[in-house]
């Protein structure tokens, strides 16, 4: 259950739900300005205690605005203790002209502990034929296990940027995100599985790896470029509900949140 929730400022923590039973809390993060202006800090802490399990994720769209030259700010703090298991299912973020936007991803495991989660950035308005032409964002992920490393990146996607437009960045896709989940080994059936159903295509591109861990548990990263943030959507949802039983141990079930 929800042990503990407590906020500063116009972050909220909505009502714990039990959809799949008493074992699993489910709980939606909202922010009501539904949007994030240059000079906002927002930072979020999550701790999840042994044999528990969560699933956190957001009404609605982060949209981040114009900065008037100040930076903005999102960093996700996760820590799970063993045995704890977690889904982070954020809905997409969505950055718009002149935007100056930095998220940040802290996920702090320990071995036995489980996690599936995702980050989905849509570049723009895709109504507009130029998307987006001013501004910038940058995105951290960290990953660690037993305060080690497994997984850093780091990076800066510029809107006048060549990245954009490379074969080897974003190859003009207005839509990029990644889906990461570690758990117990699976082998290599079901993640080849898993590879020859991705698409590749002019609308929809992904690719799936594995980094081997010492400790019998790896890390997975799903890939994803996109025309459409509803496609996108789709396909993470789709291999999250796949991943879901082989790593956590519970059905995946499309949530009725995503439905609003």
């Amino acid at each position: 259950m929800l042990a503990e929730s407590k906020h500063e400022g116009p972050l909220l923590v909505q009502k714990a739900l039990y959809p799949e039973g008493p074992e699993i809390c489910h709980v939606a993060i909202l922010h009501p300005p539904s949007g994030i202006a240059g000079g906002d800090v927002l930072t979020i802490n999550i701790h999840a205690n042994a044999d528990t399990h969560a699933l956190l994720t957001t009404p609605g769209a982060t949209r981040w605005y114009k900065a008037n030259g100040r930076q903005a700010s999102q960093t996700v703090h996760i820590a799970l203790d063993a045995d704890a298991q977690l889904d982070w299912l954020p809905q997409e973020n969505i950055v718009f002209e002149q935007a100056q936007a930095t998220l940040s991803t802290h996920l702090h495991l320990q071995t036995g502990s489980r996690a599936i989660g995702w980050e989905i950035t849509q570049l723009g308005s895709i109504a507009l034929a130029t998307h987006w032409s001013e501004g910038a964002i940058r995105l951290n992920t960290q990953l660690t296990l037993d305060e080690h490393p497994i997984w850093l990146e780091a990076g800066e996607i510029q809107a006048d940027g060549l990245l954009r437009g490379a074969d080897n960045g974003l190859a003009g896709f207005p839509v990029v995100a990644t889906l990461w989940a570690f758990g117990p080994r699976l082998g290599a059936e079901p993640i080849e599985k898993i590879a020859q159903s991705l698409p590749w295509n002019d609308s929809l591109r992904a690719g799936i790896s594995c980094l081997p861990q010492e400790n019998e548990q790896d890390l997975y990263l799903l890939r994803v470029l996109g025309r459409h943030t509803a496609e996108v959507k789709a396909l993470l949802i789709e291999n999250w509900m796949w991943l879901r039983p082989l790593l956590l141990g519970v059905r995946g079930e499309y949530l009725r949140l995503w439905n609003t």
